[in-house]
Protein backbone atom coordinates (compact mmCIF):
# COMPACT_ATOMS: atom_id res chain seq x y z
CA UNK A 1 0.00 0.00 0.00
CA UNK A 2 3.16 2.27 0.65
CA UNK A 3 3.99 1.98 -2.78
CA UNK A 4 0.49 2.53 -4.01
CA UNK A 5 0.69 5.84 -2.01
CA UNK A 6 3.76 6.86 -3.48
CA UNK A 7 3.04 6.30 -7.04
CA UNK A 8 -0.51 8.35 -6.61
CA UNK A 9 1.50 11.33 -4.84
CA UNK A 10 3.96 11.13 -7.74
CA UNK A 11 1.46 11.51 -10.45
CA UNK A 12 -0.29 13.79 -9.18
CA UNK A 13 2.83 16.24 -8.41
CA UNK A 14 3.86 15.42 -12.24
CA UNK A 15 0.21 16.30 -13.74
CA UNK A 16 0.88 19.76 -11.67
CA UNK A 17 4.44 20.34 -12.62
CA UNK A 18 3.71 19.58 -16.51
CA UNK A 19 0.45 22.42 -16.74
CA UNK A 20 -2.51 19.61 -16.58
CA UNK A 21 -5.33 21.98 -17.57
CA UNK A 22 -3.04 22.33 -20.77
CA UNK A 23 -3.59 18.99 -21.11
CA UNK A 24 -6.16 16.74 -23.52
CA UNK A 25 -9.00 15.75 -21.25
CA UNK A 26 -9.57 11.91 -20.99
CA UNK A 27 -13.09 10.05 -19.76
CA UNK A 28 -13.18 7.29 -17.48
CA UNK A 29 -16.04 5.61 -17.32
CA UNK A 30 -16.99 3.57 -13.85
CA UNK A 31 -19.60 0.77 -14.02
CA UNK A 32 -20.19 -0.93 -11.29
CA UNK A 33 -23.52 -2.63 -10.02
CA UNK A 34 -26.34 -0.30 -7.66
CA UNK A 35 -26.22 -0.60 -4.38
CA UNK A 36 -28.18 -3.98 -4.03
CA UNK A 37 -26.28 -5.16 -0.18
CA UNK A 38 -24.24 -3.85 2.20
CA UNK A 39 -20.79 -4.19 0.53
CA UNK A 40 -22.20 -2.56 -2.68
CA UNK A 41 -23.18 0.18 -0.95
CA UNK A 42 -19.99 0.74 1.29
CA UNK A 43 -18.34 0.40 -2.44
CA UNK A 44 -20.82 2.65 -4.39
CA UNK A 45 -19.92 5.07 -1.37
CA UNK A 46 -16.19 4.71 -2.15
CA UNK A 47 -16.09 4.97 -5.64
CA UNK A 48 -18.20 8.49 -5.40
CA UNK A 49 -15.38 9.35 -2.76
CA UNK A 50 -13.06 9.18 -5.06
CA UNK A 51 -13.86 10.43 -8.49
CA UNK A 52 -14.95 13.76 -6.16
CA UNK A 53 -11.16 13.67 -4.58
CA UNK A 54 -9.75 13.37 -8.07
CA UNK A 55 -11.74 15.35 -10.09
CA UNK A 56 -9.64 18.16 -8.00
CA UNK A 57 -6.51 16.61 -8.55
CA UNK A 58 -6.74 16.21 -11.97
CA UNK A 59 -8.42 18.89 -14.10
CA UNK A 60 -7.69 16.84 -16.96
CA UNK A 61 -9.84 13.92 -16.38
CA UNK A 62 -13.58 13.88 -16.69
CA UNK A 63 -15.78 10.79 -14.51
CA UNK A 64 -18.63 9.32 -16.04
CA UNK A 65 -20.28 7.20 -13.10
CA UNK A 66 -22.82 4.46 -13.72
CA UNK A 67 -24.84 1.76 -11.52
CA UNK A 68 -26.65 -0.80 -12.54
CA UNK A 69 -29.12 -3.03 -10.74
CA UNK A 70 -28.61 -6.25 -13.09
CA UNK A 71 -26.20 -7.37 -15.76
CA UNK A 72 -28.48 -5.95 -19.10
CA UNK A 73 -28.28 -2.43 -17.73
CA UNK A 74 -24.84 -2.40 -16.79
CA UNK A 75 -24.26 -3.90 -20.31
CA UNK A 76 -26.16 -1.02 -21.84
CA UNK A 77 -24.39 1.48 -19.91
CA UNK A 78 -20.99 0.24 -21.14
CA UNK A 79 -22.22 0.30 -24.52
CA UNK A 80 -23.31 4.18 -24.31
CA UNK A 81 -19.86 5.13 -22.68
CA UNK A 82 -18.01 3.91 -25.73
CA UNK A 83 -20.67 4.99 -28.00
CA UNK A 84 -21.22 8.33 -26.60
CA UNK A 85 -18.83 9.52 -24.19
CA UNK A 86 -15.57 8.08 -26.19
CA UNK A 87 -14.03 6.98 -22.98
CA UNK A 88 -10.10 6.47 -22.75
CA UNK A 89 -10.36 4.26 -20.00
CA UNK A 90 -13.10 2.02 -18.49
CA UNK A 91 -13.33 0.68 -14.51
CA UNK A 92 -16.00 -2.16 -14.05
CA UNK A 93 -16.97 -4.20 -11.71
CA UNK A 94 -18.83 -6.73 -13.38
CA UNK A 95 -22.20 -7.92 -11.95
CA UNK A 96 -21.81 -11.54 -13.64
CA UNK A 97 -19.17 -12.51 -15.01
CA UNK A 98 -19.97 -14.11 -17.97
CA UNK A 99 -22.68 -11.51 -19.48
CA UNK A 100 -20.01 -8.43 -19.01
CA UNK A 101 -16.84 -10.05 -20.86
CA UNK A 102 -18.41 -9.41 -24.38
CA UNK A 103 -18.80 -5.44 -23.85
CA UNK A 104 -15.76 -5.29 -22.07
CA UNK A 105 -14.15 -6.85 -24.60
CA UNK A 106 -15.32 -4.43 -27.03
CA UNK A 107 -14.06 -1.59 -24.81
CA UNK A 108 -10.60 -3.10 -24.53
CA UNK A 109 -10.65 -3.79 -28.81
CA UNK A 110 -11.73 0.15 -29.55
CA UNK A 111 -8.09 0.86 -28.04
CA UNK A 112 -9.48 2.04 -24.60
CA UNK A 113 -8.16 1.04 -21.30
CA UNK A 114 -9.71 -1.62 -19.00
CA UNK A 115 -9.52 -1.68 -15.21
CA UNK A 116 -11.56 -4.64 -13.84
CA UNK A 117 -12.80 -4.98 -10.22
CA UNK A 118 -13.23 -7.55 -7.58
CA UNK A 119 -15.08 -9.76 -9.59
CA UNK A 120 -13.45 -11.67 -13.07
CA UNK A 121 -14.32 -11.62 -16.42
CA UNK A 122 -15.10 -15.29 -18.29
CA UNK A 123 -12.37 -14.44 -20.80
CA UNK A 124 -8.79 -14.16 -19.22
CA UNK A 125 -6.59 -11.10 -20.41
CA UNK A 126 -8.81 -8.88 -21.57
CA UNK A 127 -8.00 -6.14 -18.79
CA UNK A 128 -5.15 -4.59 -18.58
CA UNK A 129 -5.26 -3.65 -14.91
CA UNK A 130 -7.45 -6.22 -12.14
CA UNK A 131 -7.96 -5.29 -8.32
CA UNK A 132 -9.67 -7.35 -6.42
CA UNK A 133 -9.04 -8.98 -2.99
CA UNK A 134 -7.14 -12.20 -2.56
CA UNK A 135 -10.64 -14.22 -3.37
CA UNK A 136 -8.67 -17.55 -3.12
CA UNK A 137 -6.79 -16.75 0.38
CA UNK A 138 -10.37 -15.09 1.64
CA UNK A 139 -11.72 -19.01 1.06
CA UNK A 140 -8.84 -20.56 2.46
CA UNK A 141 -8.43 -17.98 5.77
CA UNK A 142 -12.24 -19.15 5.99
CA UNK A 143 -11.77 -22.69 5.72
CA UNK A 144 -9.12 -22.78 8.24
CA UNK A 145 -11.10 -21.13 10.54
CA UNK A 146 -13.67 -23.20 10.60
CA UNK A 147 -11.11 -26.44 10.72
CA UNK A 148 -9.88 -24.92 14.28
CA UNK A 149 -13.40 -24.15 15.41
CA UNK A 150 -14.46 -27.99 14.78
CA UNK A 151 -11.36 -30.11 15.55
CA UNK A 152 -13.47 -33.19 15.46
CA UNK A 153 -15.01 -32.27 12.10
CA UNK A 154 -18.88 -31.83 11.57
CA UNK A 155 -21.58 -31.42 9.47
CA UNK A 156 -21.85 -27.65 7.72
CA UNK A 157 -23.89 -25.84 5.00
CA UNK A 158 -22.38 -23.29 2.83
CA UNK A 159 -23.89 -20.19 0.72
CA UNK A 160 -22.60 -19.01 -2.04
CA UNK A 161 -22.46 -16.17 -3.75
CA UNK A 162 -23.57 -14.44 -7.54
CA UNK A 163 -22.20 -17.32 -9.66
CA UNK A 164 -18.74 -15.22 -10.55
CA UNK A 165 -15.31 -15.89 -11.53
CA UNK A 166 -14.75 -15.29 -7.79
CA UNK A 167 -17.11 -16.94 -6.05
CA UNK A 168 -15.70 -19.85 -7.63
CA UNK A 169 -11.93 -18.89 -6.41
CA UNK A 170 -14.06 -18.42 -2.44
CA UNK A 171 -15.33 -22.24 -2.51
CA UNK A 172 -11.98 -23.61 -3.99
CA UNK A 173 -10.13 -22.54 -1.17
CA UNK A 174 -12.41 -23.31 1.40
CA UNK A 175 -12.74 -26.46 0.17
CA UNK A 176 -9.07 -26.77 -0.25
CA UNK A 177 -8.65 -25.72 3.56
CA UNK A 178 -10.78 -28.03 5.24
CA UNK A 179 -9.92 -30.94 3.27
CA UNK A 180 -8.95 -33.59 5.83
CA UNK A 181 -10.71 -31.76 8.04
CA UNK A 182 -13.71 -34.23 8.90
CA UNK A 183 -15.81 -31.15 8.20
CA UNK A 184 -19.05 -32.86 5.73
CA UNK A 185 -20.32 -29.89 3.52
CA UNK A 186 -23.96 -31.60 3.90
CA UNK A 187 -25.73 -28.55 1.58
CA UNK A 188 -24.32 -26.03 -0.98
CA UNK A 189 -26.75 -23.02 -2.63
CA UNK A 190 -26.40 -20.06 -4.10
CA UNK A 191 -27.63 -16.49 -2.20
CA UNK A 192 -26.43 -14.25 -4.32
CA UNK A 193 -24.89 -12.10 -1.18
CA UNK A 194 -28.17 -10.98 -0.71
CA UNK A 195 -30.23 -11.23 2.84
CA UNK A 196 -33.71 -12.19 1.67
CA UNK A 197 -32.42 -15.04 -1.21
CA UNK A 198 -30.08 -16.50 1.89
CA UNK A 199 -32.64 -16.23 4.46
CA UNK A 200 -34.71 -18.49 2.33
CA UNK A 201 -31.48 -20.64 1.03
CA UNK A 202 -31.19 -21.14 5.00
CA UNK A 203 -34.99 -21.96 5.64
CA UNK A 204 -34.34 -24.85 3.18
CA UNK A 205 -31.26 -25.80 4.67
CA UNK A 206 -33.08 -26.00 8.21
CA UNK A 207 -35.99 -28.23 7.17
CA UNK A 208 -33.79 -30.53 5.21
CA UNK A 209 -31.21 -30.98 7.60
CA UNK A 210 -31.67 -32.06 11.05
CA UNK A 211 -28.02 -31.56 11.83
CA UNK A 212 -25.96 -28.74 11.34
CA UNK A 213 -23.29 -27.81 12.96
CA UNK A 214 -22.32 -24.79 11.58
CA UNK A 215 -22.47 -22.69 8.50
CA UNK A 216 -19.94 -20.82 5.89
CA UNK A 217 -22.14 -17.61 5.03
CA UNK A 218 -18.94 -16.46 2.96
CA UNK A 219 -20.71 -12.67 2.99
CA UNK A 220 -21.86 -10.64 6.21
CA UNK A 221 -25.17 -9.67 4.38
CA UNK A 222 -25.41 -13.07 3.51
CA UNK A 223 -25.00 -14.29 7.14
CA UNK A 224 -27.54 -11.81 8.62
CA UNK A 225 -30.15 -13.04 6.58
CA UNK A 226 -28.51 -16.85 7.82
CA UNK A 227 -29.00 -15.42 11.22
CA UNK A 228 -32.63 -14.56 10.70
CA UNK A 229 -33.80 -17.87 8.93
CA UNK A 230 -31.98 -19.68 12.42
CA UNK A 231 -33.68 -17.39 14.79
CA UNK A 232 -36.88 -17.88 12.82
CA UNK A 233 -36.56 -22.15 13.57
CA UNK A 234 -35.64 -21.82 16.93
CA UNK A 235 -32.95 -24.82 16.65
CA UNK A 236 -30.15 -24.60 18.73
CA UNK A 237 -27.59 -27.17 17.08
CA UNK A 238 -25.72 -24.54 15.15
CA UNK A 239 -22.73 -23.36 16.84
CA UNK A 240 -22.01 -20.83 14.96
CA UNK A 241 -22.09 -18.57 11.71
CA UNK A 242 -18.79 -17.46 9.87
CA UNK A 243 -19.82 -14.64 7.33
CA UNK A 244 -17.03 -12.07 5.51
CA UNK A 245 -16.14 -8.94 4.60
CA UNK A 246 -15.72 -6.83 7.27
CA UNK A 247 -19.34 -5.04 8.06
CA UNK A 248 -19.59 -3.10 10.73
CA UNK A 249 -22.50 -4.78 12.90
CA UNK A 250 -20.54 -7.98 12.16
CA UNK A 251 -17.10 -7.27 13.29
CA UNK A 252 -19.05 -5.14 16.70
CA UNK A 253 -20.53 -8.88 17.42
CA UNK A 254 -17.02 -10.36 17.31
CA UNK A 255 -15.23 -7.18 19.53
CA UNK A 256 -18.38 -8.47 21.71
CA UNK A 257 -17.93 -12.07 21.76
CA UNK A 258 -21.09 -12.96 20.30
CA UNK A 259 -20.50 -16.88 20.24
CA UNK A 260 -22.68 -17.28 17.07
CA UNK A 261 -20.10 -14.88 15.34
CA UNK A 262 -16.79 -15.41 16.59
CA UNK A 263 -14.75 -14.08 13.80
CA UNK A 264 -15.04 -12.15 10.03
CA UNK A 265 -13.37 -12.11 7.30
CA UNK A 266 -11.57 -8.95 5.53
CA UNK A 267 -12.85 -8.39 1.55
CA UNK A 268 -12.91 -4.20 1.62
CA UNK A 269 -15.04 -2.55 -0.54
CA UNK A 270 -12.88 0.00 -0.90
CA UNK A 271 -11.33 -1.63 -3.36
CA UNK A 272 -13.02 0.36 -6.18
CA UNK A 273 -10.76 3.59 -5.08
CA UNK A 274 -7.51 1.62 -5.31
CA UNK A 275 -8.40 0.71 -8.76
CA UNK A 276 -10.10 4.45 -9.50
CA UNK A 277 -7.20 5.78 -8.35
CA UNK A 278 -4.57 3.68 -10.21
CA UNK A 279 -6.61 4.04 -13.33
CA UNK A 280 -6.11 7.79 -13.46
CA UNK A 281 -2.08 7.08 -12.09
CA UNK A 282 -2.47 5.23 -16.00
CA UNK A 283 -3.83 8.22 -17.72
CA UNK A 284 -2.14 11.04 -16.53
CA UNK A 285 1.40 9.80 -15.75
CA UNK A 286 4.11 7.38 -17.45
CA UNK A 287 3.71 4.93 -13.57
CA UNK A 288 3.54 1.56 -14.45
CA UNK A 289 -0.23 0.73 -13.29
CA UNK A 290 -0.83 -2.54 -15.60
CA UNK A 291 -0.97 -6.01 -13.93
CA UNK A 292 -2.57 -7.36 -11.22
CA UNK A 293 -3.11 -5.64 -7.32
CA UNK A 294 -4.23 -8.09 -4.42
CA UNK A 295 -5.64 -7.05 -1.52
CA UNK A 296 -4.95 -9.13 1.31
CA UNK A 297 -7.59 -11.37 3.27
CA UNK A 298 -7.29 -10.36 7.29
CA UNK A 299 -9.14 -12.73 9.61
CA UNK A 300 -11.11 -10.87 12.33
CA UNK A 301 -11.02 -11.73 15.55
CA UNK A 302 -12.05 -10.54 19.09
CA UNK A 303 -8.45 -9.57 19.83
CA UNK A 304 -7.83 -7.64 16.71
CA UNK A 305 -11.37 -6.56 15.82
CA UNK A 306 -11.53 -3.12 17.45
CA UNK A 307 -8.44 -2.33 14.13
CA UNK A 308 -11.31 -2.82 12.12
CA UNK A 309 -14.24 -1.27 12.89
CA UNK A 310 -15.12 1.61 11.53
CA UNK A 311 -18.82 2.92 13.30
CA UNK A 312 -19.10 6.00 10.88
CA UNK A 313 -18.60 4.10 7.36
CA UNK A 314 -21.81 2.88 5.09
CA UNK A 315 -20.86 -0.75 5.57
Amino acid sequence: MTYLRNILAGAALAAIGTGAMAQETKVIGVSIPAATHGWAGGMNFHAQEAIKRLEEVYPQLDFVLSTASDPSKQVNDIEDMLATRNISALVVLPFESEPLTAPVQAVSQAGAWVTVVDRGLAVDGIEDLYVAGDNPGFGRVSGAYMAEKLPDGGKIVVLRGIPTTIDNERVEGFQQAIEGSGIEIIGMEHGNWNRDDSFNVMQDFLSKYDRIDAVWASDDDMAVGVLAAIDASGREDVQFVLGGAGMKEMVKRVMDEDTMIPADVTYPPAMIATAIELTAVGMTSSAPVSGTFTIGSVLITPENAEQFYYPDSPF
